[in-house]
């Protein structure tokens, strides 16, 4: 047990501060707490390095977005909040489910297209899914949408994969730490969502 959790933390510190934060980052989100967002600033600016140092171009790029549109969030959590200080969930359109699908896809195909000719990325097809699919997921949670955890689960399972070939066993491990919190999330946001629908 010590060992696995040698593994997951590492033994970088940019690397150990980045788990801990990012797991801070996730439980609170989780509990649709306004908190979240400091830690998830720290978040960012520690993995924009961790995956340029390791070659992950699109992983180092999506944490530029990331940074960005958490200040898009944190404004618009701020201004829908429940009187116990949660956030108010909603869920998309099938029309709105639709469009951000097509633009995902492309997006996916124009990334990894040019990663894959332009630079020396590693799994340029694989990266740019996680990337694509995280653009999305950070949209839809900085506009407290439910389904933004069914696509945080679909990001944390090909992340796992993908880190641990590349030698990220402390950050696959995290990874698998998010999968179960995202499972975690979509359940409690889905109650909430729930409760707020009038009868």
């Amino acid at each position: 047990m010590l060992d696995f959790l040698i593994q997951m933390i590492g033994t970088r510190p940019i690397e150990i501060t980045a788990v801990l934060c990012g797991l801070a980052n996730v439980i609170l989100i989780v509990r649709r707490s306004i908190w979240n967002y400091p830690f998830g600033f720290l978040v960012v600016i520690l993995y924009a390095l961790i995956f340029f140092e390791y070659q992950l171009y699109s992983d180092a790029l999506l944490q530029v977005y990331f940074f960005f549109i958490q200040i898009y969030g944190l404004w618009n959590w701020l201004r829908h909040r429940q009187d116990d200080g949660r956030i108010v969930v909603e869920v998309l359109t099938l029309r709105e489910r639709a469009i951000y699908g097509a633009v995902t896809v492309a997006g996916w195909a124009t990334l990894a297209t040019l990663m894959g000719r332009y630079t020396d990325a590693s799994f340029p097809w694989w990266d740019g899914a996680i990337a694509a699919l995280s653009v999305l997921a950070q949209f839809l949670l900085s506009r407290r949408k439910l389904e933004n955890w069914v696509l945080w689960i679909a990001v944390d399972v090909l992340a796992i994969g993908l880190f641990w070939i590349k030698g990220l066993q402390p950050t696959a491990a995290l990874y698998g730490v998010f999968l179960v919190l995202a499972t975690m999330g979509l359940l409690q946001w889905l109650r909430a969502w729930r409760e707020q629908r009038p009868l």
